[in-house]
């Protein structure tokens, strides 16, 4: 198989589509032509409206979890709304499934599998007029990539919810999160290298419903999430709750089951793929990490409800012994995760203000960055949980990217204007996920907004 890949990204056009499983091509009731496929074993689709006015997306999926299969149909957005949009405006979509659909594999997968989608698109539909490298989540971080390796195929890039800080940096977080855990509360947990991953995660979740129950364990928590800048604010549309035992039970939301399984599956996938651990908490001064946290002002409150000292805990958690990594998966982390910040094309980037997987503190670390500050334009939504946008928000920062590409010049991105526009848009685009008061679509307003993350914490 690795010959076969290798061959791949050399062979000519020309052999590349001899190489290529495709369907014939179907035409939707709106004009549409749809062509499915495989190249080299990989899935992919692509969408050409009639009237295409030569701009191609290529979308990059998030990191499918490990408990699930991979979805069996490829999307081209996050929202049908978003897909229904560009079609009408003329855009065509393409995005591979990516050879390793599920877990942290998608980065490398995509940065290989979207490339081989953009030769074939070229190839088999038309050489676009120019490229737009879209994605979210750990797709977010994707679309960034492939623009800054291979920056003469595209003229812009839309980075949803992305993990730009970094995976290493990500990893790092993670693991100072479990370290506190450990240290604190549950001290026969592993944290890298994991024996029995589900057994360790479901140990770890029992930890965490066990600390909730009282004063003391939610102090430890708070500080725990706090040292990753995981928000207490896990719903999409509701703000955070007002007391310490609410904000640190949306904080374990996260930490039990969305970051959570950095406690097993993750955490083993990457090892495997990187060849060793890349993560560390050598030489880090948790006092200092502290004091940087966007959370430090809930968790002094939770150890004034508990009666501990903080003081005394920070200085636990600097004694304790520490986690070393293996440089050569460091490097591996490196070079599959961790942007240049090289923009010779426009970025738009959009991020949830209270996103518990994905900090907006990673767009901070980006857009320092960001080789070409004018380039730049990062947008914030007032919501919690992770890649919480509507439809109309996705799409209202797609149209600033694209007037700026059109342009050169960028429109006005003020949350004002941005809600004006989304505003506009139908009903099905107004709907947002959301886990409250059951996991669904939910309707809602565009709620673009100011915001200014703080440092990250740990790139």
């Amino acid at each position: 198989m690795n010959r076969l890949r290798l061959f791949c990204r050399t062979v000519p056009l020309m052999v590349l589509a001899a190489l290529t499983a495709v369907a014939l091509p179907v035409r939707a009731d709106d004009g549409t032509t749809v062509r499915e496929g495989d190249i080299d074993g990989v899935p992919y689709r692509v969408e050409v409206p009639a009237r295409w006015n030569g701009t191609l997306l290529l979308w990059s999926h998030g990191a499918y979890s490990l408990d699930y299969p991979a979805p069996s149909e490829i999307s081209l957005t996050n929202h049908p709304a978003t897909r229904q949009w560009l079609l009408d405006h003329g855009y065509a979509l393409a995005a591979s499934q990516f050879r390793v659909p599920r877990g942290w594999g998608v980065v490398e997968s995509g940065l290989k599998d979207q490339i081989d989608l953009l030769d074939w698109f070229t190839a088999n539909v038309g050489k676009p007029r120019r490229t737009v490298s879209t994605g979210s989540s750990a797709g977010g971080l994707t679309s960034v990539l492939l623009a800054e390796r291979n920056p003469g195929r595209f003229a812009g890039v839309a980075s949803l919810c992305g993990v730009l800080g970094g995976t290493t940096g990500h990893f790092n977080s993670a693991l100072d999160t479990n370290y506190a855990v450990k240290t604190l509360l549950a001290p026969d947990l592993e944290l890298v290298r994991i024996k029995d991953p589900q057994a360790n995660t479901s140990a770890a979740r029992r930890a965490l419903g066990t600390a909730l129950a009282d004063p003391g364990g939610r102090a430890r928590l708070a500080l725990a999430a706090a040292l990753a800048d995981i928000p207490g604010r896990y719903t999409s549309r509701a703000p955070a709750p007002d007391t310490v035992a609410g904000q640190v039970e949306q904080q374990v939301y996260y930490a039990a089951y969305d970051r959570g399984a950095f406690w097993g599956a993750n955490r083993t996938d990457i090892e495997k793929l990187a060849g060793g651990n890349p993560s560390w908490n050598t030489g880090v001064d948790y006092r200092t990490l502290f004091a940087r946290s966007s959370q430090k002002a809930l968790v002094k409150r939770a150890y004034r409800e508990a009666g501990l000292s903080l003081r005394d805990d920070l200085a636990r958690l600097n004694a304790a012994p520490r986690i070393k990594a293996d440089p050569a998966a460091v490097r591996y982390l490196g070079h599959y995760g961790t942007p240049s910040g090289r923009t010779p094309w426009p970025v738009v980037t959009l991020h949830s203000t209270g996103d518990g997987n994905v900090p907006p503190e990673n767009q901070r670390w980006y857009a320092t960055h960001v080789r070409n500050p004018a380039n730049l334009r990062q947008l914030y939504v007032d919501r919690g949980y992770h890649c919480s946008f509507t439809a109309s928000e996705e799409i209202a920062a797609l149209q600033a990217l694209l007037t700026r590409m059109d342009t050169a010049h960028w429109p006005d991105t003020r949350p004002a204007a941005l809600n004006r526009f989304a505003a506009t848009l139908a009903s099905d685009a107004q709907t947002v996920f959301d886990t409250d008061p059951e996991p669904g679509l939910h309707p809602t307003t565009p709620s673009f907004s100011h915001y200014r993350p703080g440092h990250y914490l740990r790139p």
